[in-house]
């Protein structure tokens, strides 16, 4: 069984899902301690404890540990078996996240699958839906499979509410990919939305996206959550290139006024049209374990954060994969993935 230590790295909830995906596709145990340590509240919260009981689902895995606060748990998956599910988490917790265990190993399933999932879907410090599907599923495709994801309802911190589903049909087998060059810009697309919340604090934010980006007053528009569980605010900015798509998400705060919520997706956005690379700090992290599972790939992104360096240690614990993390320039690394 192999034993994880859940406080190295970056030493949060990345750690305990990139170990369960990779204990399904290759069927190895394993144990993993001080889970979350780093984080000010350690242990299982409520969306780490649902993606440790779907991954245990999908697999008839024998699971101990699996509880709200545990510091602790051992994970021995059976065979995996495509099919309906429906995993609610029943907080605002990140709904992206929670596909993010189980999704490497449907990829290559013996028959289609068909995910629901319900809790939050625009949360800080998780993947977006809209960069779920506009900048990493399209990547997914690339490999083989057909991945659709349909955004029922958005959910916002901290009333949750939302529901996305995902259609998988598989592949035999990953196909390698290689991101090194990001081609010419084809569109460029900010968007604010607003749910029980005035318009307005969107289109003041969209003003300074483009007062900023300079990008033309027809890429910028407001949208009103129709359905709405909560109130919430957030901004996307998508960058449609000649061979890929990158989204950058910013969120509204309590007490933060529209005025200073864009500056981060700024910075972010400015950083990544002046690096030249086709994939984000974020991207980076998610094309990993694809690309490892496809038995190679190389990409061109920034300077990795520490969520992609401990990615890789966890995926040289359960694959015989070679990884090498090159700087090119400032703002350009190259990362290429070898099975061995």
């Amino acid at each position: 069984m192999i034993t994880i230590d859940g406080s190295f790295g970056e030493g949060g909830g990345q750690i305990l899902r990139t170990s369960l995906a990779l204990s399904l596709v290759t069927g190895k145990p394993f144990c993993m301690e001080n889970i979350r340590a780093n984080r000010s509240k350690p242990g299982l919260l409520r969306q780490h404890l649902t993606a440790v009981n779907a991954a245990a689902e999908i697999s008839g895995a024998q699971v101990e540990g699996n509880s709200i606060g545990a510091l602790k748990l051992s994970f021995v998956p059976k065979v995996v078996k495509a099919g309906t599910y429906h995993w609610a988490i029943g907080t605002a917790g990140s709904t992206t996240l929670v596909l993010q265990a189980v999704l490497p190993c449907l990829l290559t399933a013996g028959a289609a699958s068909e995910l629901v999932l319900e809790g939050g879907t625009h949360n800080p410090h998780a993947p977006s839906f809209d960069f779920l599907a506009k900048a990493f599923l399209p990547v997914i495709e690339l490999m083989g499979p057909k991945v659709t994801a349909k955004l029922e309802r958005p959910g916002f911190y901290p009333a949750g509410g939302g529901k996305f589903t995902v259609s998988i049909e598989p592949a035999k087998t990953l196909a390698r990919v290689d991101l090194m060059e990001r081609g010419e810009i084809l569109r460029q697309e900010g968007v604010g939305i607003v749910s029980q919340l005035s318009r307005r604090i969107a289109e003041t934010e969209l003003a300074i996206l483009q007062d900023k980006l300079g990008w033309a007053a027809e890429c910028f528009r407001v949208e009103s959550v129709s359905d709405p569980r909560g109130p919430g605010n957030i901004l996307i900015c998508m960058i449609e290139s000649q061979h890929i798509t990158e989204v950058f998400t910013g969120f509204g705060e309590r007490g933060v006024p529209a005025e200073r919520v864009p500056s981060p997706t700024i910075e972010e956005v400015r950083e990544y049209l002046a690096a030249g690379v086709p994939v984000g700090r974020h991207l980076a992290d998610q094309l990993l374990i694809p690309m490892a599972l496809a038995g190679g790939g190389q990409f061109r992104t920034l300077p990795p954060t520490r969520h992609t360096l401990t990615n890789i240690e966890v995926l040289k614990e359960f694959l015989d994969v070679e990884i090498t993390v090159t700087k090119v320039d400032r703002l350009v690394w190259d990362i290429v993935i070898l099975g061995r």
